[in-house]
């Protein structure tokens, strides 16, 4: 029977560096999009897929992020006593996701690649199979793309990676998986993947995107490469290589979410990203629309 994964990594140690000059003093997880920082989104989805422990790996210059999940007491019962008490309640409720999720900070070290905050993180671990989800996308889907990730996992047993279908021609954008076997529910056996192919090249229509179920050898894997990264300093350590390295004789799997997906790093996909969760919302949505129209036609909205 597959372990309970119960615990997660957010890696947030990048630098936003396509996202500059707005990431120049804030962290590119803590732009907004709609009514909360994006990391904010990941937090909430991992917790209401029942993760109850959750590691956020980060690097100088993220103060900003704890700063946001740390209770404020003190400036809820401000707010309470002016009489602003839907302010106070959405405070309250940030401070309260960091018990939920039982949030730990752990500084990255060792070499660049996506693939070392997952090693940092998982030497707290132990043998158990863990989620990561990257801060940069937004999910919005009627089951979380967390707990469909977990499903696949607990169907298998087996490492699992999200995969969104794809136009081709955005193959050079994505890591593309090669498909051994179309199997029922969006489920994909893998063997491996091709890490930004040409349109000719891709060997599937589908894209990796950012979501794991990592196993234990796995985690083996990334320690090879972080090992003979120490000896030899040459490269990056990715996680598609340690995947693609366990895919060689283990089995993976890829699972198809279901749900839409909003990326935001870089300004086109953040400005969409804000754009959609904006639309979405019940109170901002039908005034935007309506000057979107608007401006479609030249005629001014008023405010």
């Amino acid at each position: 029977m597959p372990q309970t994964i119960r615990r997660a990594v957010i890696p947030a140690a990048g630098l936003g560096s396509r996202l500059l000059p707005l990431t120049k003093a804030t962290p590119k997880e803590m732009l907004p999009v709609g009514d909360r920082p994006v990391i904010e989104h990941t937090v909430r989805e991992l917790i209401a897929s029942g993760i109850t422990d959750i590691t956020i790996v980060v690097s100088g210059g993220k103060g900003l992020i704890q700063d946001h999940f740390r209770p404020n007491p003190a400036l809820v019962a401000q707010l309470r006593e002016a009489g602003k008490t839907g302010y106070a309640d959405a405070v309250e409720e940030v401070g309260e996701l960091s018990r939920a999720g039982h949030l730990t900070y752990l500084d990255q070290h060792g070499p660049y690649g996506n693939g070392t905050p997952v090693l940092n993180a998982a030497r707290n671990f132990g043998d158990e199979p863990i989620l990561v989800l990257w801060p940069d996308d937004v999910f919005v889907a009627e089951v979380p793309r967390a707990q469909q990730l977990v499903r696949a996992y607990e169907a298998t047993n087996c490492p699992v990676l999200a995969l969104m279908p794809m136009d081709r021609a955005d193959a050079p954008r994505y890591g593309v998986p090669v498909v051994k076997e179309d199997l029922d529910g969006g489920l994909l056996r893998i063997t491996g993947l091709v890490e930004k192919p040409t349109p000719e090249e891709a060997p599937s229509d589908y894209a990796a995107i950012g979501g794991y179920v990592i196993t234990p050898g796995i985690v083996d894997e990334l320690r090879e490469q972080t090992n003979r990264w120490y000896e030899h300093r040459t490269g990056e350590v990715y996680l598609t290589d340690a995947i693609n390295a366990y895919a060689g004789s283990r089995a993976v799997y890829g699972q198809v979410i279901q749900g839409s997906w909003y990326d935001t790093g870089n300004p086109l996909a953040y400005l969409t990203a804000q754009f959609a969760a904006a639309l979405a919302d019940p109170a901002y949505g039908p005034h935007l629309r309506r000057l979107a129209q608007g401006l479609g036609t030249g005629a001014p909205e008023p405010v």
